[in-house]
């Protein structure tokens, strides 16, 4: 949502926005980033909603939120977030970048290989993009092209299944797997928007990530096309993502020896893999990985650069989430968690509304308990403390989850060279 707030503004239209947080008189980076720039924000009580404006809502608001019975009372428009993301799209050449993981990873690899290669795109991104944030200044998952037409390149979002709103040019499907809902679900959804590409497709559906050979420090190695390639993040997955983003660039008309040179600017995307400092000697990351296959390959990638410890901490972004992947999480941990490791687990985040709360992150500890170091915490102060003491050289304090804006400031108190 605060991408699409960044994309608008940039187009010069008036923006405000609501968040839940402001209703508790809280704020984020994110929302003092906004409001830096004009863009008006609310409570969530209904007192930013006039008859002069169109709401656009997410998937995440229920029926009885303020804002969104206030927008019905006053007849005023309202569009889904899918909706307002093919607004904007509209007049370009739309690549739909759609997969149960990698999404947010390959938009912006594909977004950064077309501006190296001087093709300007627009962008618009689950995830901030390292560097298009100018210093705090812009919301950094969004770059805006100087042309009125050209390339727009978004992640498709399946969670909800409302990426079928969209109108894509051409599509990366990057794979699919169970996680908002099973397996073959997915796989079906997928193959109905690759219907809608009236150009290119890549589906990468069926084909595994490649063992990466063993590279120094904070880098992958492989071959692409003949050329050795060099890319500035580990991981087998991050070889995988960045794999198919070459191949749509190469199809787009970009100059292979160019994209190879491209590799070594890219910077990374925000908490993914995202170093944000040293602390005792350990390496802090922060990752946004939430479901079973993200947290796998996350947590094995570190395992391969800090073989001397991970000490993870992660929180369950919510309780439905938790519940349907309880036994796959317990069998995941179980198999990457090393001895020399540990896994702390916090509560899940609860973001209020309506969900049930039945369960919670004791029901897989009990799960864990005697089959991997693993630990409860009761909340970010004690992780927090926790970390600190495990800190040693060679090793790696990793946080990991979703929605909580607690997570990335721990791993920047963390990464704080004055806090160490």
């Amino acid at each position: 949502m605060s991408a699409l707030a960044q994309a608008f503004a940039d187009r010069n239209y008036r923006v405000s926005g609501s968040d839940r947080l402001l209703s508790a008189e809280q704020s984020t980076p994110v929302l003092e980033t906004l409001r830096n720039q004009n863009i008006l924000l609310f409570p969530q009580d209904g007192s930013g909603i006039d008859a002069s404006t169109t709401v656009v809502y997410s998937t995440a608001i229920e029926q009885d939120n303020p804002d969104y019975v206030k927008a019905r009372e006053l007849n005023v428009p309202l569009l889904h977030r899918s909706e307002a993301l093919a607004e904007l799209s509209k007049g370009h050449r739309f690549i739909a970048i759609t997969g149960t993981c990698g999404k947010s990873s390959v938009t912006a690899m594909l977004g950064h290989l077309l501006t190296f290669c001087g093709k300007d795109p627009s962008i618009v991104n689950g995830a901030e993009i390292s560097g298009l944030d100018m210093n705090g200044a812009r919301i950094g998952s969004v770059r805006t092209s100087s042309q009125q037409t050209g390339y727009f390149i978004a992640e498709a979002d399946e969670s909800d299944r409302s990426l079928m709103a969209l109108v894509p040019t051409d599509v990366i499907i990057t794979n699919a797997s169970g996680d908002h809902f099973p397996k073959a679900e997915a796989e079906a959804l997928f193959d109905a928007f690759r219907e809608k590409a009236s150009g290119i497709v890549i589906d990468a559906r069926g084909n595994p990530p490649e063992p990466v050979p063993e590279s120094n420090g904070w880098e992958a190695r492989f071959v692409w096309r003949g050329h050795t390639c060099c890319l500035p993040m580990p991981g087998a997955h991050n070889v995988a993502n960045i794999k198919v983003a070459l191949e749509m660039a190469k199809a787009l008309g970009c100059n292979e020896t160019d994209l190879v040179a491209a590799l070594s600017t890219f910077r990374g995307i925000r908490r993914r893999l995202e170093r944000t400092g040293i602390c005792n000697g350990a390496c802090v990351i922060d990752d946004y990985a939430h479901n079973i296959e993200k947290l796998a390959a996350a947590w094995t990638t570190l395992t391969q650069v800090f073989p001397k410890g991970v000490f993870g901490v992660w929180r369950p972004h919510g309780y439905a989430p938790l519940r349907k992947m309880l036994t796959g999480l317990a069998e995941m941990f179980a198999s990457v968690v090393r001895p020399c490791d540990q896994l702390l687990l916090l509560p899940v985040y609860d973001a209020g509304g309506t969900a049930d709360r039945s369960i919670n992150s004791d029901a897989l500890f009990q799960r864990l308990d005697g089959k991997c170091p693993v630990r409860q915490v009761a909340d970010l102060a004690e992780a927090e403390r926790l970390l600190r003491l495990f800190a040693v050289p060679d090793t790696a304090l990793a946080i990991f989850g979703a929605r909580d804006p607690g997570l990335p400031q721990l791993a920047k108190r963390l990464g704080s060279l004055s806090n160490n």
